[in-house]
C-alpha cells in the first residue's frame, strides 16, 4: 500500500530524485533557492526607494531599462566565459558580486546616501553579475547529475524561479515597510551566503573542451544554426513570448473588462506565475515523456489557446483559471526546453546556449510586451489579447509541420 502511493506521488507531484541523490545539487538548489526571494526583495524596494525620491513612474519604469540592457548585452558573453573557464569559481565571483552589490545598497541606505543614479548603477551591475553567474550555475547541474534526473532537476528549478517571484517582494514589502529599504538590502546580502555555501563546495567545473582557444560566441550561434532541434527550441518560445504575451495590457484590462482596479492588476500578474509553480510542483508526470519536442509544441499551443481564450472572457475568475492555465503550460515548455538543451548539447557549449536561453528569455517579453501594446493601441487589447494567441498557435503549427525531426525528438536517443 505504501509503496502504491508513492509511485502514484511520483506519478503527480515533483520528482525529489535529484535532491536525494545528489548533495551537491541539493545545496546548489537550497542556495538559488533564498538567493532569488533575497533578489525579489530588493527588486521591490530599490522600485519603492526610486518612487518615493522621484515620485515618478517613468523612473521606476527606468529601473527595468537598466537590467534589461546588462542582461541582453552580457548574455551571450556569459555563455562564452563559462564554457572558458571553471565554472565553479566563476559561479562563486558573480554571486559574491552581487552580495557585495547589495551590501553597497544597504549601507548607503544606512549613510542617508540617496541617490536615483546610485540606485540605477547598482542594478546595472547587478544584471551584469546574473548575466555571468546563470550560464555558469546552468552549465554545472548536468555534471551533478545523470542524464536521466535533469529533466527532474529542471522542474525543480522552475519552482526557484517562481517561487522567489511570488515569495520575494511580498516579504520586501513587509521588510520595507517596518525595518527600511536598509534591512531589506541587508537580508539580500546575507541571503547571498547560502549561494555561496554551495558553490564554494562543489568540485571544479572546468568545461570539456577540446582546445585550448577561449570560448567564442559566434562558434556558439554557428553550432546553433546547424542544431535544428535546439534552434527550434527557442523559436517555439518566441512564439509565446513575442505573439501572446498580454502581461503589458494588464492594467487596462482590469479597468476595462473587470471594473477593477491596482489589486485586480496584482491579481492578473500573479495568476500565471502561481500557474507556473504549480507547473512545477505537479510535474511528476512528464517523466513518462519520451518525445520532448511534441510536448513542447502542445504546451505552446496550450499557452497560446489559454490566451487567445481569455481575451474572449469577462469574468474575473474565469480570466484567472485561464492565465494560471497558460502559466502551466510555460512551465512545461520550459522543462522539456531546457532537459533538450542539457541533454543533446556538448558540454564545451551549454554556457554559450544558456547564454541565447538569457536573451530569448529577457528579451522576448519585452518584444511581446511592445507588440501588444502597439496592436491594442491601433484596435482594442481583446483584438491584440485573442489575436496574439491564435497568432501563436498558428506559428507553433507551422513550426511543428517544418519541424519534423523536432516532432520525433527521442529523450532516450538525443540529438540536437
Amino acid at each position: 500500500m505504501t509503496a502504491t502511493r508513492e509511485e502514484g506521488r511520483r506519478r503527480v507531484f515533483a520528482d525529489l530524485t535529484p535532491l536525494r541523490t545528489s548533495a551537491h545539487y541539493r545545496r546548489l538548489w537550497f542556495g538559488s533557492t533564498v538567493s532569488w526571494v533575497g533578489q525579489g526583495m530588493t527588486t521591490l524596494a530599490i522600485s519603492l526607494q526610486v518612487y518615493d525620491l522621484t515620485g515618478s513612474t517613468f523612473s521606476v519604469g527606468l529601473v527595468g531599462l537598466f537590467s534589461l540592457v546588462p542582461l541582453v548585452a552580457f548574455g551571450l558573453y556569459g555563455g562564452a566565459i563559462a564554457d572558458t573557464v571553471d565554472r565553479r569559481k566563476l559561479g562563486l565571483a558573480s554571486a559574491s558580486g552581487s552580495a557585495v552589490l547589495s551590501a553597497a545598497l544597504a549601507a548607503a541606505a544606512f549613510a542617508g546616501f540617496h541617490h536615483v543614479g546610485f540606485l540605477y548603477g547598482i542594478v546595472a551591475l547587478q544584471a551584469v553579475c546574473a548575466a555571468l553567474n546563470s550560464p555558469a550555475r546552468t552549465a554545472m547541474i548536468p555534471r551533478l547529475l545523470p542524464p536521466e534526473q535533469l529533466r527532474a532537476a529542471n522542474a525543480l528549478n522552475s519552482m526557484i524561479t517562481t517561487f522567489g517571484t511570488l515569495v520575494g517582494p511580498s516579504l520586501g514589502g513587509l521588510i520595507v515597510g517596518v525595518a527600511g529599504y536598509q534591512t531589506a538590502y541587508l537580508v539580500d546580502a546575507l541571503a547571498f551566503s547560502a549561494s555561496l555555501y554551495a558553490m564554494w563546495r562543489l568540485p571544479s567545473m572546468l568545461p570539456d573542451r577540446t582546445g585550448k582557444r577561449r570560448a567564442s560566441v559566434l562558434d556558439g550561434l554557428r553550432f546553433l544554426a546547424t542544431r535544428p532541434n535546439l534552434r527550434m527550441t527557442f523559436l517555439s518560445d518566441f512564439c509565446a513570448m513575442i505573439l501572446a504575451h498580454p502581461r503589458a495590457l494588464f492594467p487596462a484590462v482590469a479597468v476595462l473588462w473587470y471594473g477593477g482596479d491596482a489589486r485586480t492588476t496584482g491579481l492578473l500578474v500573479a495568476a500565471p506565475a502561481f500557474g507556473a509553480l504549480l507547473g512545477g510542483v505537479l510535474s511528476g508526470w512528464q517523466s513518462r515523456i519520451r518525445h520532448h519536442g511534441q510536448a513542447i509544441l502542445l504546451a505552446v499551443a496550450g499557452w497560446g489557446t489559454a490566451i487567445a481564450v481569455f481575451g474572449l472572457t469577462r469574468e474575473l475568475w474565469l480570466g484567472l483559471l485561464l492565465l494560471a492555465l497558460a502559466g502551466y503550460a510555460d512551465t512545461a515548455s520550459m522543462i522539456f526546453r531546457s532537459t533538450m538543451m542539457q541533454v543533446a548539447a556538448p558540454d564545451e557549449m551549454r554556457g554559450r546556449l544558456q547564454g541565447v536561453f538569457i536573451v530569448v528569455v529577457v528579451g522576448g517579453p519585452r518584444l511581446g510586451d511592445f507588440l501588444a501594446g502597439s496592436v491594442a493601441d491601433l484596435t482594442s487589447p481583446a483584438v491584440a489579447i485573442t489575436g496574439g494567441g491564435i497568432a501563436c498557435v498558428l506559428a507553433i503549427g507551422a513550426l511543428a509541420a517544418y519541424g519534423r525531426g523536432f516532432r520525433r525528438y527521442d529523450a532516450h536517443d538525443p540529438t540536437p
